[in-house]
């Protein structure tokens, strides 16, 4: 795990690293911005599984660029169980290689790749979904955990 650590606030202001949860499988989902519709989906979904995800001793984290504070609105919102992290200085988004040039209405601008990164127990990175679409894909990884993990 040492090749991805990191430490980050998360939505109480506490420090998280991915260190920090050795034993458990780890799902770190990137998305571009809380309150979107993609990234809504996304984390609502990852929502309804995370008993699931609990099930198979799995901690799900988010992590975007926005400040704690809309975090916080976010998870209030959206009844999000899970902790989410904020990455505004894009440093762990540039370790897990997620900022990509992208293109909107003629404009090439970098913006965030949705991407979701899986560790297993011992901290190993074992699966890597770029690109993904919000919906279907909390299933998706779900589907991963429960056929190519220990819990």
């Amino acid at each position: 795990m040492l090749k991805y650590n990191f430490t980050l606030k998360e939505t109480d202001g506490k420090d998280i690293s991915l260190e920090d949860f050795k034993g458990k499988n780890v799902v770190l989902y990137f998305y571009s911005r809380d309150n979107t519709a993609g990234c809504t989906t996304e984390a609502v979904e990852f929502r309804d599984l995370y008993d699931e995800f609990q099930k198979l001793n799995t901690v799900i984290l988010g992590i975007s660029r926005d400040s704690l504070k809309s975090h916080a609105k976010f998870r209030e919102k959206q009844n999000i169980p899970f902790l989410l992290l904020s990455d505004p200085m894009e440093e762990v988004h540039n370790l897990f290689g997620v900022m990509k040039l992208k293109k909107m209405y003629g404009r090439e601008y970098i913006g965030v790749e949705r991407s979701t990164f899986v560790f297993d127990k011992s901290g190993k990175l074992v699966k890597e979904f770029r690109n993904v679409k919000a919906k279907g894909h909390a299933e998706e990884v779900l589907y991963f955990i429960r056929n190519e993990l220990e819990f």
